[in-house]
C-alpha cells in the first residue's frame, strides 16, 4: 500500500496495481487535489515495470460524481482555469497511453468527468444499478476529459453527438447495450467480475495484449491530444455563456434550468 497520497488509495500485489479514488463524502467528485494525487498514482504505476494490470475504482457510494462543481466555481480567472484543463488533460492522456491492462470497476455514479477517466481505459465492469452520464449539457458546458475523441471511439459521431446533446443517464444494462461499458454485472458482484477479469488478463501474453495497445495509442494519440485541446477552448467560452450561467444557478437552487441559447 502506497501512503503518499491523501485522496487515493493505490495498491500493488504482484502484477496487478489497484487504484481507488478516496474522496466518499463528496462522491469522490474530481477537485485539483483528488486530481493532483491520481496523477501522481498513475504516474507512479506507469514507470513500475512489474505491473502489468491497473484497476480503478472509487471508494463510498460511487465511483464519482465528475468535476468539483463546488471548487469549479471558485476559479477566478482564465490562468486559474487553464491550469485546471492542463491537470485534466494531462491526466487523460497519461490513463489513455498507460502501459497497463487499464480496467475501471464502476458502482454508483460515473458522471460527467468522471465518467470520462473511465472511458479512457481499456476495460469498463459497472454494476447494473449504476448510473452514467455525461451530463454537462445540463448546466451548458461540453464534455471534457477527452470525451469528443472517447465517445467517437466508442458510439461512431453520430451517436456520441446525440449523447452528449441529452445528458441521459443510463443504468448498467442500457450502458451495456448501447457500447458504452464492457459488463453490466447485478448489485453486489462487481469485484466478482473484476476478479474474473484479472485472472483472465493474468493468464493471456500479456506483452501482445500490450503492444496492440501501444500501436492503437501510437495511432490516435495525436486526435486526443487535439479534442483535449479543443475542449479546453470550447469549455471556457462556454463558461462565459448566459447559459451556463442559468445552469449552475439553477443547480445550486435544485431546480430545472431555463436555457435562452446565449
Amino acid at each position: 500500500m502506497s501512503n503518499h497520497y491523501e485522496t487515493v488509495k493505490l495498491h500493488k500485489e504482484g502484477r496487478v496495481a489497484r487504484l481507488q479514488l478516496n474522496r466518499p463524502k463528496s462522491l469522490n467528485a474530481l477537485d485539483a487535489g483528488l486530481m493532483k494525487d491520481l496523477l501522481g498514482a498513475l504516474k507512479e504505476v506507469k514507470a513500475d515495470p512489474e505491473v502489468s494490470i491497473l484497476v480503478l475504482t472509487g471508494e463510498g457510494k460511487g465511483f464519482s460524481s465528475g468535476g468539483d462543481i463546488k471548487s469549479m466555481l471558485m476559479l477566478s480567472g482564465e490562468e486559474q482555469f487553464s491550469g485546471i484543463m492542463d491537470t485534466i488533460s494531462e491526466l487523460v492522456m497519461t490513463l489513455y497511453s498507460m502501459p497497463k491492462v487499464v480496467v475501471t470497476g464502476i458502482h454508483g455514479a460515473a458522471a460527467g468527468l468522471g465518467f470520462s477517466l473511465a472511458l479512457a481505459s481499456d476495460y469498463i465492469l459497472c454494476e447494473e444499478d449504476s448510473k452514467l452520464a455525461m451530463n454537462f449539457i445540463g448546466i451548458g458546458l461540453i464534455p471534457d476529459g477527452g470525451s469528443h475523441f472517447l465517445l467517437q471511439e466508442r458510439l461512431g459521431t453520430h451517436k456520441a453527438k446525440r449523447l452528449i446533446w441529452n445528458g441521459k443517464v443510463f443504468e448498467g444494462q442500457e450502458a451495456l447495450m448501447k457500447g458504452l461499458v464492457d459488463e453490466a454485472l447485478p448489485s453486489g458482484k462487481l469485484e466478482d467480475g473484476i476478479e474474473r477479469y484479472i485472472k483472465q488478463c493474468l493468464a493471456a501474453p500479456t506483452r501482445a495484449m500490450l503492444k496492440t495497445k501501444e500501436v492503437y495509442v501510437s495511432l490516435n494519440k495525436e486526435r486526443l491530444q487535439h479534442a483535449l485541446d479543443l475542449e479546453k477552448e470550447g469549455q471556457w467560452l462556454m463558461r462565459q455563456t448566459g447559459d451556463h450561467q442559468e445552469g449552475v444557478r439553477a443547480f445550486v437552487e435544485k431546480r430545472r434550468p431555463e436555457f435562452k441559447g446565449n
